[in-house]
């Protein structure tokens, strides 16, 4: 792909989002190389109202009033833009025609906002990067006519219900018209190729750098004299996302071994039979730059995924934080963990979990806990944004050929 293409962003985060982007970090990684404008999402009617209060909502509506994008230096070659427009809010809205109509209004509106930027910072010929924004950039491709159109899939988001309305129907649509859809997962891929046949898995960044057992100076009171083996799980507590019987089962079972759960609970975990063991321990929601640290004091790792259409495609990006680590980890088997297969233990219930637990702590070794560090530190944001490169130039050369 030619150097002297710029690159424009869309996707369903803005770039003052407060948790953890894979669009972000592929723009920063884009911005290496290529002029990259990062378009926030724009704000529709709906959101305004109910979040009127918010700084970020009353940060946007001075902009509209303004009638004129903002655009924000981030970096040498990176720039975030603050849309103008607001859009009407229609993602649940039926029946199909009246979405469509109203669809097409409100791309135009955001089409026009990119399109005064683009001239702002002097683009020249640019390609579209879009991560999962099926309703608002649907007719982009149209609007813009960019060099190629990506689209980008990480999360099964149609099996959510924000986006069923519409998204079944929209999001197959959307990829069957992209020049090339790549995702983070090779079930996400397989599910784009049913639309595109320009479908490519091109894996997952994750910047694993604090997660290295060398540079842990200090474990965290509250873990340090945790009775081992202690076998931990990182992250936000969700019943959607996680399966609380399969923890509820190694507690019961395993008395002699601490299970420690690091991040913040969602109403099921506060109500669940978890807080009557007294082998579990909550530690709550800890600040980014100490999560490696509770890590190293992990004899084994866990992401006990709840089997569901939200969850089957995911990359765990904490899969790959814990074995940059060295940690043994078991995990909910599912067609997106195949790629970790050969480096961790995956259990199709809760019964293999207490087997792959047992084993990971028999067989743990320091060749096995190099060969995790060293598989994990493959998983970069530059190795990703290269596939994506790779699959452009491919498509590139089908569509010339």
């Amino acid at each position: 792909m030619e150097t002297n293409f710029d690159i424009i962003v869309l996707g369903i985060q803005a770039w003052d989002i407060e948790i953890g982007s894979n669009c972000k970090n592929i723009a920063q990684e884009f911005s290496k190389k290529y002029r990259v404008m990062y378009v926030n999402p724009p704000l529709d009617r709906l959101s305004a109202f109910r979040n009127k209060n918010d700084e970020k909502i009353k940060k946007r509506l001075r902009i509209i009033k303004a009638g004129k994008p903002e655009i924000v230096k981030i970096s040498d070659n990176l720039w975030n833009v603050y849309t103008s427009c607001m859009l009407e809010s229609i993602s649940s809205l039926k029946p199909d025609f009246l979405f469509d109509f109203l669809n097409k209004i409100n791309n135009k509106r955001f089409a026009n906002e990119i399109k005064r930027a683009a001239q702002d910072l002097k683009f020249g010929k640019f390609i579209v990067f879009n991560d999962s924004d099926m309703f608002r950039s649907f007719h982009m491709k149209e609007l813009l006519k960019p060099e190629i159109y990506i689209y980008y899939t990480r999360d099964n988001l149609i099996a959510v219900d924000f986006w069923k309305t519409q998204g079944i129907r929209i999001e197959a649509l959307h990829m069957k018209k992209a020049d090339l859809v790549v995702a983070n997962s090779t079930y996400l891929s397989a599910q784009a190729k049913k639309h595109n046949v320009h479908s490519y898995y091109v894996g997952q960044g994750c910047d694993v750098s604090l997660f290295d057992r060398n540079l842990i100076e200090k474990v965290p009171e509250d873990i340090v004299n945790i009775k081992p083996p202690v076998i931990g799980y990182i992250g936000a507590l969700l019943a959607l996302r996680l399966d609380i019987n399969v923890l509820e089962h190694i507690a019961k079972e395993r008395p002699a071994w601490s299970l420690v759960l690091v991040g913040p609970e969602d109403e099921a975990f506060k109500k669940s039979d978890l807080h009557s063991f007294i082998n579990v321990y909550f530690l709550g929601n800890k600040t980014a730059d100490l999560l490696p640290a509770y890590l190293s004091k992990f004899d084994v790792a866990l992401n006990p995924q709840v089997l569901s259409p939200v969850t089957i495609g995911n990359y765990p990006r904490k899969i790959d934080e814990y074995l940059a680590m060295g940690k043994p980890t078991v995990a909910t088997k599912t067609e997106a963990m195949s790629v970790f297969s050969e480096y961790t233990y995956l259990a199709g219930n809760k019964e293999e979990y207490i087997t792959f637990i047992e084993k990971a702590l028999s067989e743990n070794s320091e060749e096995l806990r190099r060969k995790r560090e060293t598989f994990a530190r493959l998983h970069t944001w530059e190795n990703n944004v290269l596939e994506i490169v790779k699959a452009a130039q491919q498509v590139t050369n089908i569509k010339i050929s």
